[in-house]
């Protein structure tokens, strides 16, 4: 049995208004980290609105199959946000792009079969972007699952470049053009199905030539596509929400995609294109480093840190590794309770995904006003008495300003190497993500404390309580 429509059309736009009105001011409210928490609620509350207003609104489906995938669907997500480890949100991210496509084109085939069904005819417009949405969200589905598997570990973050792959590419491109003009001339199943296998390979060969090192920029463009084809579906039944929070989500993540390629100083093209990164941990060149290094015990950097005036501390995807938020905080007050000046830099591409560190930081309630993004704080190193640096590689590596062969050549870093002093906090000596050696390592200002980043900040932290 059908559910029967228990709003009028006039409430249900009303219903959409409220909606697209508290997506808009929860996206707004999540340009910053002070009212980040917030916009995440007014956001989830509109989608609560939109998806309550369109099953009240419309006959639909038996009340028992919508209010079951409600509940289901609210106890996974609510489970895999508690239980992921926040250095695994990228993953989730990727996996949610994932599924967001990949709803937008299951939705797609199934109001092309009821208008096939229904033997009316499908408009032209109807039947592009129905071929739209089925083509965006299966690149999105595959491309996100790619993104996954390199960042979880399952598929190597090095590139895997196909040696006649842009050939394959134009030849996939033309072949979901012609399946489009085929749908539009002759309504059916069959372009509908080849489109929709295209895509899926296709957003698997995009992924998998792009190196570990630019998933930021990958997951933020998946993201994107994801709310291309919530808006395409949108088009296709004709409801307003569904365009405008696709509409929101595309745009929102290609200003970000935008402001990613802005701080590697590359092109999109360069990212999609260019097979960028090297395995984990690899050298690039493959040689084993010999170059003598000068190391520090944490006492030592707990005698630096309490004779200076002023600290940076630097966070990289080694923090979130180590989970050591809570324990930088908690060195940082105490530094501050000697009168020490602390604030924290933060790039725009530290960690694997946008806004990784900010989150982290936020997580162990370190004050919004002393998280600087790179433009903020490039200017104080250099009248910084000591810059700690926690698993932090590619983005405060001095070779990006000169070595023209490396591969984050022109990639704007943290001027870490302009500070007094330099501690930096690693486990080893492995090569960053992009693969290749940080030059900071080898500077006579920097002393190399090696170790779990949690253990070494509070053995720092009891040694400074001491003195």
């Amino acid at each position: 049995m059908n559910t029967t429509a228990l709003f009028s059309i006039d409430a249900t736009n009303i219903g959409y208004i409220i909606a697209a009105i508290l997506f808009i001011v929860g996206l707004k409210r999540l340009g910053s980290p002070a009212t980040a928490r917030s916009g995440n609620r007014l956001s989830a509350l509109a989608m609560l609105v939109a998806v309550l207003v369109t099953v009240l609104g419309n006959d639909l489906m038996s009340w028992e199959w919508i209010i079951g995938g409600l509940i289901g669907g609210s106890i996974i997500g609510a489970f895999s946000a508690k239980k992921i480890a926040m250095t695994n949100m990228p993953q989730l991210v990727a996996v949610f792009n994932g599924f967001g496509g990949a709803a937008s084109a299951v939705v797609a085939a199934a109001e092309l079969i009821r208008l096939i069904d229904n033997g009316d005819g499908i408009a032209e417009n109807i039947s592009i972007t129905i071929m739209a949405s089925v083509i965006v969200g299966g690149v999105t589905l595959t491309g996100s699952f790619i993104a996954y598997g390199k960042l979880q570990g399952l598929i190597t973050t090095k590139p895997l470049l196909l040696p006649i792959r842009n050939v394959i590419n134009v030849a996939l491109l033309i072949g979901m053009i012609a399946a489009t003009v085929w749908l539009v001339i002759d309504p059916s199943l069959t372009p509908f199905l080849i489109a929709a296998g295209i895509a899926l390979a296709l957003g698997i060969l995009v992924v998998i030539p792009i190196g570990g090192a630019d998933m930021p920029v990958v997951i933020a463009l998946l993201n994107s596509y994801s709310g291309i084809a919530g808006a395409a579906t949108g088009f296709v039944l004709g409801n307003n929400v569904l365009i405008i929070a696709g509409s929101l989500v595309g745009a929102s993540g290609l200003i970000l995609t935008r402001i990613m390629t802005k701080a590697m100083n590359r092109s999109l093209a360069n990212v999609m294109l260019g097979g960028f990164g090297v395995e984990d941990g690899a050298s690039a060149s493959g040689d084993e480093e010999t170059r003598p290094i000068r190391s520090i015990q944490p006492d030592d950097a707990a005698m630096m840190l309490a004779y200076a005036t002023s600290v940076i501390f630097v966070p990289g995807y080694g923090l979130a590794v180590a989970q050591a938020q809570h324990q930088v905080r908690e060195l940082a007050d105490l530094l501050k309770d000697k009168g020490i000046s602390v604030r924290y830099a933060i790039h725009p591409v530290a960690g694997r995904m946008p806004g990784h560190m900010n989150v982290l930081l936020a997580e162990a309630n370190v004050p919004y006003d002393e998280l600087k993004d790179l433009d903020e704080i490039n200017g104080e190193f250099s009248r910084t008495d000591v810059a700690v640096v926690i698993g932090a590689n590619d983005v405060t590596n001095p070779s990006a300003r000169t070595d023209t062969s490396s591969p984050i050549y022109g990639m704007p870093i943290l001027n870490v190497d302009q500070a007094q002093s330099v501690i930096m906090m690693k486990r080893g000596m492995s090569a960053g993500f992009a693969g290749v050696q940080n030059e900071l390592f080898f500077l006579e200002k920097t002393m190399m404390l090696f170790g779990d980043a949690k253990d070494s900040v509070e053995k720092i932290t009891s040694e400074l309580k001491d003195l």
